[in-house]
């Protein structure tokens, strides 16, 4: 009977030493804060969630805005913009290189930004229409060129400074002295292309 008493005792767990309550406590200590940041963490997402929907709310009403750049945020606080935003039936993006440096813009549906202004943002400039219209002016005034010169036959590389001159009143000096150098180096690439094709059309020497 001792024997088989002992056994049973033995085969019983052992009543948890100081050591181990201690180690239960500073557990359930642990688990506890942990599900109160839990908590506090859902609870700022929530409140930065609302505060957004109201900035985008009051975006909306206001007919004067119709873009709205937001201060740089964390990658979860974008997620949550973005979401609201989506919602709304606007139109968001992000922008910044460094992820602490990011940054949300919206814009109302009907002012969608052009390729050109999203090129201005990721490069970290201000958006300049006027900037863009020249740059425009531009880009015409050299492809008419392109077009002239290809109808015209061999291209004559004119003085830089003729250029400006043509085009200044229409683009600015600064533009048009811009343009000069891009169109002189586009005549160039022609000539030494038309030359090359010249040596490739002659009949082999024997």
């Amino acid at each position: 009977m001792a024997d088989l008493l002992g056994s049973i005792l033995s085969s019983m767990q052992k009543p948890p030493s100081l050591g181990d309550q201690e180690t239960r406590r500073r557990a359930r200590e642990q688990a506890a804060r942990l599900k109160k940041l839990q908590e506090q963490d859902k609870q700022q997402k929530v409140e930065f969630r609302k505060r957004m929907e109201k900035e985008v709310s009051d975006f909306i009403q206001d007919s004067g805005q119709i873009k709205k750049k937001f201060q740089p945020m964390n990658k979860i606080e974008r997620s949550i913009l973005h979401d609201v935003v989506e919602v709304a039936g606007l139109t968001s993006f992000s922008f910044g290189e460094d992820d602490d440096c990011r940054y949300v813009m919206i814009f109302k549906k009907e002012f969608a930004p052009s390729d050109e202004e999203l090129d201005s943002y990721r490069h970290g400039e201000e958006w300049d229409p006027q900037k863009a219209e020249e740059k425009r002016k531009l880009k015409e005034l050299a492809q008419r060129q392109e077009e002239e010169a290809a109808q015209q036959g061999p291209v004559v590389v004119s003085p830089t400074s003729d250029y400006k001159d043509k085009y200044s009143h229409l683009i600015g000096k600064g533009a048009a002295k811009d343009a000069a150098h891009v169109l002189q180096a586009m005549n160039e690439i022609r000539a030494k292309k038309r030359l090359r094709q010249s040596k490739e059309e002659l009949p082999p020497t024997s």
